[in-house]
């Protein structure tokens, strides 16, 4: 019996996902909830099998909550399930870790398809949303660089690059961590090889330098 938890703020959504999954006579849901701090608490008591989680919630989001489940080694598999058809959803997820990814207005089946997929271990992605990654990645491939890439003289790494963009924004250690799906240490981490490579003492001179030297001109 694959069992399963319900993350959602619409009581109505859980109730319709229960009675629709508890007609397959392998899957049981075991427990729901109707916000990401709930959602957490009774993931990580129940241990269920895989989580069905929503990205917009209060108090804490989709987002955030899979964050914190993957930082917490919870053995328990995550399907975002959701309206954003968007590509940076997606991307934000797939970089947490995340199992699944399936929108709301999907057949009945492919949610199914999806439950059952992820907990042989298989990752998910609704074949949507993945023709139009696959489209993206494409197109990226297919660009040809004509100059050196932006930071290879300091030895910034992209993901540095992003992080020194974000400082440069005025966001803390803690936004940056949620909009790149990070830990808030691994930020840490980053902006302490940033300081290095760059020979500077603090967010200021980093972000002065990055404008200067047109480091974070094109991200």
């Amino acid at each position: 019996m694959i069992q399963v938890v319900l993350i959602d703020d619409h009581s109505m959504v859980r109730e319709g996902l229960k009675q629709l999954i508890e007609l397959e006579g392998d899957i049981q849901v075991v427990g729901e909830a109707n916000d990401g701090e709930e959602g957490i608490k009774k993931v990580l008591a129940m241990k269920p099998d895989i989580v069905l989680m929503d990205i917009n919630m209060p108090k804490m989001n989709g987002i955030e909550a899979a964050i914190q489940l993957k930082e917490a080694n919870s053995s328990t598999k995550i399907i975002i399930l959701t309206l954003h058809n968007e590509l940076e959803y997606l991307k934000k997820t797939l970089n947490i870790g995340v199992h699944g990814y399936v929108l709301k207005d999907a057949g009945s089946d492919i949610l199914i398809e999806a439950i059952r997929a992820v907990y042989e271990g298989e990752k998910y992605v609704q074949s949507y949303m993945a023709e139009q990654l696959n489209q993206k990645v494409k197109e990226k491939d297919s660009e040809k660089l004509t100059s050196s890439p932006i930071g290879e003289k300091e030895g910034l790494t992209k993901r540095e690059i992003q992080v020194l963009k974000l400082i440069a924004e005025g966001l803390l250690n803690k936004e940056i961590g949620y909009e790149l799906c990070i830990s808030e240490k691994t930020v840490k981490n980053h902006i302490s090889n940033i300081f290095k490579k760059l020979d500077v003492n603090d967010r200021t001179q980093a972000a002065v330098y990055a404008i200067k030297h047109h480091i974070i001109e094109l991200y």
